[in-house]
């Protein structure tokens, strides 16, 4: 049998258990590491690749991403800059100036900071007849023109499409966007994420269904693997999580959004907001909740609820207790301590995305003011045994493995001091919950792999954020 690739002069990461202390040889075979040590016999092999003393590490992934909103960022309008609704409004008229007519849809803002609400009247204003989407950057409600309600069918009012309605709505964007969901466009997503050394992601899209992922898959987008979540228990068929639907691309989890955010102070909590006397709510009733766990659980699939305030996350707990259904709890963004020990008794993994803090933490202290070392707790999940997985929630920041790991890391991203610090993992730490449950590499490992032209283990917060990736491989296979 002939072996697919030889890797010569890797340094081994020490990701979860020690590694050799000298360069060694790493063969690949039939996607798997066959064999790793110095100086391996080179005959025979069909590639042979000089790593030069790179450091080797298991693939990343990204646990958490809305993959078709992801794709869409490169053709919207970027509000990220746009401190008011005044700023955003500028920009959607400069857009409808340079390109008269044509509908704009806008991501980014963060109208959790803003000084008031908005109305739809003043984007009708400067829209008129052109329908006009601006999406929070939490991604939890939607600005729209009237035109833009009329054309998604939603019924007409003068405030922002929130929660459960926005998200039934969200996939007819495609109306306004259908150049930017071609499997060209993914293509381009998933190579840019290959060029940060990720080799899967998680899509917990709205509105998705699993043929859609085939018929990308089908149309040029194997490049990487792919865990497909879904909002409908139907949608799976009688499948199961962890069925193949072509090779590298999977079923995943049954999604539940059982709460809002932070931003759009619909987080459901404990405590109210200190701004607005409000606890946040809920999207859908414990029973209800509880009832989609039990279906799904009955039927082999898991669940991955979404739960960002600290009373989501103990009705979440409660219903995965009641069903003994598995899976994950997504954000965990306000917990309380015995919410990290019951994850841990009840086998869930903790879906949380560390880049989330450095934006959130200056909200946080504002609203959540006595409640900010348990925003962000990875320090208590990691004590109490919680699996911990890495993710980005695409767009909603940027898909970067070593942003999500330095925020993790140091827990800021400027010249301030670390956001409650007692609650950071090690780099160690950081990268093991980043590689999918993957060892460090060894003989029997997946050949998902990764060379770094630096040490993950002793990079600066600056060299963790901005780490070189060399070459990404997926199955030994290097994604161009």
């Amino acid at each position: 049998m002939l072996s697919d690739v030889l890797i010569r002069n890797a340094r081994v990461v020490p990701v979860t258990t020690p590694a050799p202390a000298v360069p060694v040889d790493v063969l690949i075979a039939d996607g798997r590491v066959a064999e790793i040590g110095p100086r391996l016999d080179p005959s025979g092999r069909r590639e042979t690749y000089d790593a030069e003393g790179r450091w080797l590490i298991p693939g990343l992934w990204d646990q958490h991403v809305h993959a078709g909103q992801w794709a869409r960022t490169t053709t919207r309008l970027d509000l990220g800059a746009a401190g008011s609704p005044e700023e955003a409004l500028a920009a959607v008229a400069e857009r409808l100036r340079e390109r008269p007519g044509d509908p704009v849809v806008g991501a980014g803002h963060r109208a959790g900071t803003w000084p008031r609400p908005v109305t739809v009247a003043e984007l009708d204003a400067v829209a008129g007849p052109t329908p006009v989407v601006l999406i929070n950057s939490d991604f939890h409600h939607a600005w729209m023109s009237t035109a833009a309600l009329d054309l998604l069918g939603l019924p007409r009012r003068d405030t922002v499409v929130r929660e459960t309605e926005w998200y039934a709505a969200s996939p007819r964007l495609d109306a306004l966007e259908a150049e930017a969901a071609t499997p060209a466009a993914y293509a381009r997503m998933l190579r840019s994420a290959a060029r940060l050394g990720v080799v899967g992601l998680v899509d917990l899209e709205f509105g998705v269904h699993h043929d859609d992922w085939a018929q990308r898959w089908d149309a040029g987008c194997d490049l990487l693997r792919v865990r497909c979540a879904t909002y409908d228990l139907d949608a799976f068929r009688g499948g199961r999580t962890g069925d193949e639907i072509r090779p590298g691309l999977t079923l995943g989890s049954l999604k539940i959004i059982s709460d809002g955010s932070l931003g759009s102070r619909t987080a459901w909590c404990c405590d109210p907001y200190a701004d607005t006397g409000a606890h946040g709510a809920p999207n859908l009733t414990a029973a209800d909740l509880e009832a989609a766990l039990a279906r799904a659980h009955a039927q082999g699939v898991t669940v991955a609820t979404h739960a960002i305030g600290d009373r989501a996350v103990g009705i979440a707990l409660d219903a995965y207790a009641r069903t003994g259904a598995g899976g994950s709890i997504e954000h965990a963004q306000l917990i309380q301590r015995e919410h990290a020990v019951r994850m841990a008794e009840l086998g869930l993994i903790a879906s949380v995305q560390p880049a989330h803090l450095l934006d959130d933490r200056d909200v946080a202290d504002r609203v959540w003011p006595a409640a900010g070392e348990r925003s962000f707790a990875f320090g208590w999940l990691r004590d109490a045994g919680v699996t911990l997985a890495l993710g980005s929630d695409a767009p909603v920041a940027p898909l970067d493995p070593w942003l999500a790991i330095a925020a993790a890391v140091h827990r800021s991203g400027d010249e301030r001091e670390p956001w409650h610090p007692a609650q950071a993992l090690t780099v160690r730490e950081a990268l093991a919950a980043s590689v999918d449950g993957q060892p460090t590499v060894g003989v029997g490992s997946r050949a998902d792999l990764v060379l770094l032209d630096r040490d993950p283990l002793a990079a600066t917060p600056a060299e963790l954020r901005t780490m070189p990736v060399e070459r990404t491989l997926v199955a030994g296979r290097p994604v161009e």
